[in-house]
């Protein structure tokens, strides 16, 4: 008889494509990693802009620290440029008790017949407009809009200074701004406080409250 050959049936090798979860798994794991990546990416770009965000901020800080730093060390300037000192005229002087009668004279507002005193000085320039600047860095505290006393700027500074312009309009800065020394704040007009002025600054200087005669520190 015979002796039948048996012969052992080989493993499919595609046996794997009959396995219905196969494909299923591979597509989840590709999706898993692609939405890894993308977070990955969101997570970097998030990073940078919050990185630009706060290197924006320093910046802003920085500057506000250097106005703050030149101030200390600043001494106070004409609020106009200086290339046309040579022509300015004091009309109204700063009403000093211990001057002589001449100078208080001069510092006498009158207005309706009314005598006041003058807290600063009135500077005019051939009676005609001219460019009103800080005469030292620091934040703007107030701008004061009244066309019959005449518009003012208020400048407060780090070293207990604070100086006011006042008869101006075109009015370049607001309030909670910086300002550096030197930069242009308005222009000179007149008002009817004092109309005999004609086109003007009032400009006054206080130091920790107290009023001070600008001529102290500026030779006009």
């Amino acid at each position: 008889m015979r002796e039948e050959k048996q012969i052992k049936a080989s493993p499919n090798k595609n046996s794997w494509q009959k396995k219905p979860w196969f494909w299923p798994s591979v597509y989840a794991a590709i999706a898993v990693v692609l939405i890894g990546l993308i977070f990955s990416y969101n997570a970097l770009i998030g990073d940078e802009e919050e990185q630009e965000v706060v290197q924006g901020g320093s910046a802003s800080e920085d500057s506000n620290a250097v106005i703050e730093t030149n101030a200390q060390t600043e001494t106070l300037k004409y609020p106009l440029s200086e290339d046309i000192v040579n022509n300015v005229e004091v009309l109204q002087d700063f009403y000093d008790v211990t001057a002589d009668a001449e100078t208080r004279e001069k510092a006498l507002l009158v207005f309706n017949q009314t005598f006041s005193t003058s807290s600063g000085v009135s500077l005019s320039v051939n009676n005609e407009p001219f460019e009103v600047i800080a005469a030292m860095s620091g934040e703007v505290t107030e701008v004061k809009l009244d066309e019959f006393t005449g518009n003012e700027i208020v400048i407060s500074h780090p070293n207990g200074m604070e100086t006011r312009y006042s008869s101006v309009s075109d009015i370049l800065v607001k309030q909670g701004d910086k300002v550096n020394q030197g930069q242009a704040l308005a222009t000179t007009i007149e008002n009817e406080w004092n109309p005999t002025a004609g086109i003007h600054l009032h400009f006054e200087v206080l130091q920790d409250g107290d009023h001070v005669n600008p001529r102290n520190f500026l030779a006009f």
